[in-house]
């Protein structure tokens, strides 16, 4: 192998490397960090045959092969700042329509329940004091009408669950749907002399209560719905539904008791409420003051 020039010896694998430099383009020889500058090239850019160089060194090029584009520049737009997604469309246009898909999801049939009961609120407070309150006619379209907002109070969450209808409209207007109800039976029912004040006041005090709890330790966690407090709501609509009827005799006598149940289970489920308070408030400030220790050390 005498004789052979040193420049001709090296020639074939200069050769290799300069095939297997990107873009065809020979790699700097002889200069300090040129390696290294090629082997800063992304190698998404080589796998995906993207002829755009997003780093120092590269050949900022704004074709492309490929829709690896949207991922080099931040905020997930491309060279020509049009902006495209995976899939090559507008990332802007997509988002719009993403809205305005969920803007229609809110005329849900799950929504639509919770609707009418909120629009049956004023038409059971007028059929109650029709007339005085006194007409038994009258009282049982009321009671109708309390029925049916007590029966699509138990459809419209099982919709919503099971067929992925949640809103956010579901989850403000649902609660607010199933208080005013009720709250618009007791009223009506002291009103009328047929049931007490304190009775309201107890259940009523209740509910707002524990809507005000839950928002006071959102913060920490979401307080769950118990068999209990799921029972209680059975037995209110059962009590207050035979209040609103007018009843005589024994079934008078029943109501009574149906709704003294309901006081109890009232009074037992909101201090337990109460006591999940303030054990997920607890545990979120020991978590949290765990965390922040942590990140001291």
């Amino acid at each position: 192998m005498t004789g052979v020039p040193a420049s001709a010896a090296g020639g074939s694998s200069g050769a290799r490397r300069a095939a297997a430099s990107p873009a065809g383009r020979p790699r700097p020889g002889g200069t300090p960090g040129g390696e290294a500058s090629w082997a800063r090239t992304p190698a998404s850019a080589s796998a995906t045959g993207s002829t755009a160089g997003s780093v120092p060194g590269g050949v900022p090029v704004t074709g492309s092969t490929s829709n690896s584009d949207s991922h080099d520049v931040p905020g997930g737009e491309g060279r020509d700042g049009a902006g495209r997604d995976g899939d090559g469309h507008p990332a802007r246009g997509r988002k719009i329509a993403a809205a305005a898909v969920d803007q229609a999801s809110v005329w849900n049939i799950a929504n639509l329940l919770t609707m009418l009961r909120l629009v049956l609120v004023p038409g059971f407070v007028a059929l109650m004091l029709a007339d005085g309150g006194d007409d038994p006619a009258w009282r049982s379209f009321a009671w109708a009408a309390f029925a049916v907002a007590m029966i699509t109070d138990l459809f419209d969450g099982h919709l919503a669950r099971t067929y992925n209808l949640v809103t956010d409209f579901g989850k403000i207007a649902d609660p607010i749907a199933d208080k005013a109800i009720m709250g618009a039976a007791l009223i009506c029912l002291s009103v009328l002399g047929d049931l007490p004040w304190w009775v309201t006041g107890i259940i009523l005090g209740r509910e707002l209560g524990i809507t005000l709890l839950r928002f006071l330790v959102i913060r920490y966690g979401v307080i769950p719905a118990s068999r209990g407090g799921k029972l209680k709501t059975l037995t209110q609509g059962v009590a207050v539904g035979m209040y609103v009827l007018a009843l005589t005799g024994w079934l008078a006598t029943l109501r009574f008791w149906v709704m003294a149940a309901a006081v109890v289970l009232t009074v037992a489920t909101g201090l337990d409420y109460v006591r999940q308070a303030i054990v997920l408030r607890r545990q979120g400030i020991a978590e949290r003051k765990a965390a922040s220790e942590e990140t001291r050390s």
